[in-house]
């Protein structure tokens, strides 16, 4: 067995990849490109993971394990995702084999089916064993912020909840395609005053959808320039996020799993509404949860 291994976050706009010590959990190497799921037809795949990590691989000696959204029907193979609960153990055994690249495997994501709640995900369920792993627990709360944010639940080794919100998408949609948006469209610095107005801006009475209408009736006559209008947006999106899961977070501190600029937002809108709040690189939560489980892969086989 190989003392380094490959762990590779493939998602819909991005490639990461990362060489691994075993025994340590250290990053040796990386390389990270824009080659998501979107720009490559199922038959590149396997070409374009040799391409990137061959010159790890010592002539396929070092396996590799991939998550994220290259295991879905849009992606490299299918890897069926398994019901909640599920454990890191679970995943392990339910790995596929990735057509055309040796000793490479796709990790299972999970869904969640009930009569109220249908929901999905790929990747994050790594993330979030990882990231409660390094803080060495067995149990706790994840907030994974992104394109589509994951809040997700993990009991005793065993994921068994979690919920995903659109707020990435829906922040991206706002600005870009809607008139209160309008004006931020060309403006690229995030304004953290505006971004707190948001967040106050989110508990209004009447509901998310007209606190975000404000971005245009502020600018019109209150206080809110142009320049801020990106970062109200913003506010407005994650405040309402936040409180939404105050369910969640209300008897339990909150893991945040995600990039510094994210994590910094989350953390303003968590703390400001009275959570406790930590912090796990996504890099990091990747690494540990897969060297997790191809340590329980490596046992099972």
């Amino acid at each position: 067995m190989s003392e380094r291994l490959i762990a590779i976050d493939w998602g819909t706009s991005n490639f990461r990849a990362f060489l691994v010590d075993r025994s340590s959990g250290a990053c040796l190497d990386s390389h990270r490109s824009d080659a998501g799921l979107r720009s490559l037809s199922s038959a590149e795949f396997p070409h374009y993971c040799q391409a990137q990590v061959g010159g790890w691989r010592e002539g396929g000696r070092v396996p590799v394990y991939l998550a994220g959204m290259v295991g879905s029907a849009r992606g490299w193979c299918e890897a069926p995702q398994l019901p909640v609960p599920a454990s890191a153990a679970e995943l392990a055994e339910q790995v596929v084999p990735a057509p055309g690249l040796d000793n490479a495997w796709i990790v299972p994501g999970l869904k969640v089916v009930c009569e109220d709640h249908v929901d999905v995900m790929r990747g994050e369920e790594i993330q979030a064993f990882g990231a409660l792993a390094l803080q060495g627990r067995d149990s706790g709360l994840c907030c994974l912020p992104g394109t589509h944010s994951k809040w997700v639940e993990v009991n005793r080794h065993q994921l068994v909840d979690f919920t995903t919100l659109m707020t990435g998408e829906l922040f991206h949609a706002v600005r870009f395609h809607t008139l209160p948006g309008e004006p931020s469209r060309e403006r690229a610095d995030f304004d953290y005053a505006g971004f707190r107005q948001g967040l106050s801006t989110a508990t209004h009475p009447d509901g998310v959808l007209h606190a975000l209408f404000e971005a245009r009736s502020r600018t019109l006559y209150a206080d809110l320039t142009a320049d801020a209008i990106s970062g109200f947006l913003s506010g407005v999106l994650i405040g309402h996020e936040v409180l939404s899961q105050r369910h969640r977070w209300q008897a339990t501190p909150v893991t945040l799993v995600g990039s510094t600029a994210l994590n910094s937002l989350y953390r303003m809108a968590l703390e400001s509404a009275g959570a406790e709040v930590s912090e796990v690189s996504s890099d990091d939560a990747t690494l540990a949860g897969l060297c997790a489980l191809a340590s329980r892969h490596d046992n099972a086989g």
